[in-house]
């Protein structure tokens, strides 16, 4: 599969401007790795790092109302970086839930980076490049360095890409490791409301990121039998009704947008 069959596969809806699409898959070279590395910092500290460390200063409160340390907000954030898992975690620690189900919590509302990780690593790839990188790049992965660098990599030279993933996403994560004590210090002195909802931004910027590619089909399909049968199935199962909507309408998206199609021309 060639690198911009690749690159359509993940990112449907542009076909119709396959020349301009191929030309501008290589727009960006930055000179070098370093200055891939430096690249990728600068555009993290923009909008990403003010949204994340929002979104992680409405979990350091989080884990304040928990009762348990600054420390373990810490370690969480540096080990995990996955915050639905993270907020799963520490809220059903303070409800007295056990091990396992923790566990299984946290492992539902983390599966989702598999595939992410899964289609960032081919993306990443080059010449020369010794393989433990890859697997600590993987740890890495977020659904806001996921989008990123779906987005921008294609664009570079492929020596430069990894550089500037490691860039990019490595500030997050440092970003993400100040917000969450910084959160956990203002939990007395801002209104909890406005702390905990700060979690929220996050992933309405990420929903904001895909709206914005209005021309894919199955994106806009997986959206909209998202909001219809979110409703339905919570009151059938509230449980279960976030993963069996989000599993559902994206499938059911990328099969009537026509993504096994895309994929057998390509192959």
């Amino acid at each position: 599969m060639t690198e911009g069959v690749w690159f359509e596969t993940l990112w449907p809806g542009r076909r119709g401007r396959r020349g301009r699409m191929s030309q501008s898959l290589q727009k960006e070279d930055f000179g070098g790795r370093r200055a891939a590395v430096l690249a990728g910092i600068r555009r993290a500290a923009g909008a990403p790092a003010i949204v994340l460390g929002a979104s992680f200063v409405g979990f350091g409160a989080l884990v304040h109302q928990t009762g348990l340390s600054v420390w373990h907000a810490l370690f969480s954030t540096a080990t995990g970086w996955a915050q639905p898992g993270q907020v799963a975690l520490f809220e059903l620690y303070g409800l007295g839930a056990s091990i396992l189900v923790i566990g299984i919590a946290v492992t539902l509302t983390s599966v989702r980076l598999l595939p992410m990780a899964i289609t960032i690593m081919p993306l990443v790839r080059a010449p020369g490049t010794p393989r433990w990188l890859y697997y600590l790049a993987a740890n890495w992965v977020a659904v806001t360095t996921w989008a990123f660098a779906m987005r921008d990599c294609p664009r570079m030279p492929a020596e430069q890409r990894l550089p500037y993933f490691m860039g990019f996403s490595v500030t997050l994560w440092g970003v993400s490791l100040a917000a969450t004590a910084l959160g956990f210090a203002l939990a007395g002195a801002v209104p909890l409301p406005v702390t905990l909802g700060m979690v929220f931004i996050n992933p309405i910027y990420f929903m904001l990121m895909t709206a914005a590619d209005v021309r894919s089909r199955a994106r806009i399909l997986a959206a909209v039998l998202g909001a219809a049968a979110g409703p339905a199935l919570y009151l059938l199962t509230p449980d279960w009704s976030l993963l069996l909507a989000g599993v559902g309408a994206g499938s059911l998206g990328f099969l009537l947008g026509g993504g096994f199609r895309r994929r057998a021309e390509g192959a």
